[in-house]
């Protein structure tokens, strides 16, 4: 049973893209991964078990035909050549399910925001879905973000709230039939790594000063004799800016680690019926999947709020002048 998580993990990692634009999987990994495909004898087709996972050119959607799913391929744009780098921008799966879950967030918080104002004209609390949605981006707001952020973070709010529901609605497109998780995705995990390394350094500048922020790279303890103070930047100055690269990277293989061990397993227990063949296994397999699928529910507002928090806390310590 580990074996064939860890098959379906290694597997994974090496069909992911270092792009999020380029979805291209080498002969060599073709080869070495052939005996993960298994012969759907229902269908008369070959299905590749990791395809859910590994990023591509192709979206599939549900259809009447060929076991209800029909695969749609993106176009293809030429590649832009910058000296010796070629950059692809062709749309790729994950691409296309992180602009749909940009567009489910912003629609989402427009209709609340609209049901909300019309509620309150007529001098009502806000009802059904806006009323939930107006609760949890209060208790989110009030328990968590500004209690970390610290004093005057009011504008910290809507960016670490747009993180949370963004992420969550990435996590959930996953789990759906015909849908893909793009934060199974190491660089997608890494721009949002990237745009939260950005903010935190910068709110560190504008919180300290570029004096008080310098400070955070080469650190002196206050009443170091002057001999100690070269040996202190020298050991110390490394340490600081590998730290300062460390949590960026710590969020992003955090959320892509999570997402992708969670979908792996179900793969794995899924391939255990068409492995063994057997009405036992494959009822045993099912339970044991469905069970793993109702744990994903949990992970994936887990990892957004865990994503979430911890920039909100990196932000607080990078703005607290001690």
């Amino acid at each position: 049973m580990m074996l064939a998580v860890r098959t379906a993990v290694l597997a994974s990692l090496l069909l992911l893209p270092a792009d999020a634009a380029v979805a291209q999987v080498a002969p060599i990994q073709k080869e070495a991964f052939r005996s993960a495909q298994v012969d759907h004898k229902a269908s008369g087709r070959e299905v590749d078990v990791m395809e859910h996972l590994a990023n591509s050119h192709v979206i599939e959607i549900p259809w009447f035909n060929e076991r209800y799913t029909k695969e749609i391929e993106l176009p293809r744009f030429p590649p832009i050549r910058l000296g010796s780098v070629e950059l692809d921008l062709s749309p790729t799966k994950h691409s296309v399910f992180v602009v749909l879950a940009a567009l489910l967030v912003g629609i989402l918080f427009l209709t609340s925001a609209r049901s909300i104002a019309k509620a309150q004209a007529q001098g009502r609390p806000p009802r059904g879905f806006a009323g939930a949605m107006e609760a949890m981006t209060l208790y989110l707001r009030q328990e968590f973000i500004l209690p970390n952020v610290g004093h005057h973070g009011e504008g910290y709010v809507p960016y670490l709230l747009t993180v949370f529901f963004f992420i969550l609605a990435c996590n959930l497109l996953g789990l759906l039939p015909w849908g893909a998780t793009p934060t199974g995705n190491i660089a997608v995990t890494g721009g949002l790594a990237l745009l939260a390394f950005v903010v935190i350094e910068i709110s560190g500048m504008r919180a300290l000063g570029l004096k008080g922020y310098l400070k955070t790279i080469f650190y002196l303890p206050p009443g170091l004799p002057a001999f100690m103070k070269p040996i202190m930047l020298v050991v110390m100055t490394p340490i600081e800016l590998i730290g300062k690269l460390a949590k960026p990277f710590a969020l992003a293989v955090r959320l892509f680690a999570n997402m992708t061990a969670g979908h792996a397993l179900v793969l794995a227990l899924i391939g255990l019926t068409f492995t063994f063949q057997s009405y036992v296994v494959g009822v045993s397999a099912s339970a044991m999947a469905t069970a793993v699928m109702l744990l994903e529910l949990f992970v994936a507002f887990l990892q957004a709020f865990v994503f979430m928090l911890l920039t909100a806390v990196f932000i607080g310590l990078m703005r607290a002048e001690h």
